[in-house]
């Protein structure tokens, strides 16, 4: 699993990325923690919030996204920019976001692939890479895995700010078909509710 989420469209259209470390499903038996690993990037991690904006509202409405060709379809909060690239979508609302990603693989992905394969190769495309985690999960849209990474966030285009960032992301396959979601917002955000509807939504066809 080499592929890695529009990362163009994350530094244009993304002002910060979070998520939290509290696990949304119950992880198999199998899961295996990781101690936290720092790289790349060429930068050095910036100092998270103390009181981090960014929380999205326990009383926000949810719509429902569909891929172009039909394969996943997920709920995400209402009002949100959304920029498609064929089966890839990013969709922000200020330091928060979420992005999917089609991909093909026939058989889920481990906690030994996932830290073989996919943790080097985001530690070498997120700025101040920090992985926090990585379980093996069972949600609704299929069976593969969570890691959880912190980076520095995009710089503001107006004031050049950048926000320390917490990153889950989801490696499920089912039914022949893979897809990438990634939950992004400021370290210290209360988001876990959010998250948690959003990918307990997430299906693949």
């Amino acid at each position: 699993m080499k592929h890695l989420l529009v990362p163009a469209l994350l530094g244009v259209l993304a002002a910060g990325c979070s998520g939290s470390t509290t696990p949304l499903a119950a992880p198999s038996s199998t899961s295996t923690p990781v101690s936290p690993a720092s790289g790349s990037g060429g930068q050095t991690p910036v100092a998270a919030e103390s009181n981090p904006p960014g929380d999205i509202p326990d009383n926000v409405a949810y719509i429902a996204f569909v891929s172009a060709n039909g394969h996943y379809t997920f709920t995400h909060p209402e009002g949100w920019a959304t920029t498609q690239h064929g089966t890839n979508v990013l969709l922000t609302d200020k330091l928060n976001g979420i992005s999917a990603d089609l991909g093909s693989a026939t058989a889920p992905p481990t906690v030994a692939s996932a830290r073989q394969s996919d943790v080097p190769a985001l530690q070498k495309s997120q700025a101040a890479f920090e992985l926090r985690s990585v379980t093996a999960v069972t949600v609704p849209g299929g069976t593969g895995v969570r890691i959880v990474y912190r980076r520095n966030s995009a710089p503001d285009a107006v004031t050049g700010r950048q926000y320390r960032d917490e990153v889950e992301r989801y490696e499920l396959v089912s039914g022949g078909h893979e897809v990438v979601l990634e939950m992004f917002g400021p370290v210290g955000a209360d988001n876990v509710d959010a998250y948690r509807t959003m990918v307990q939504s997430l299906r693949l066809r």
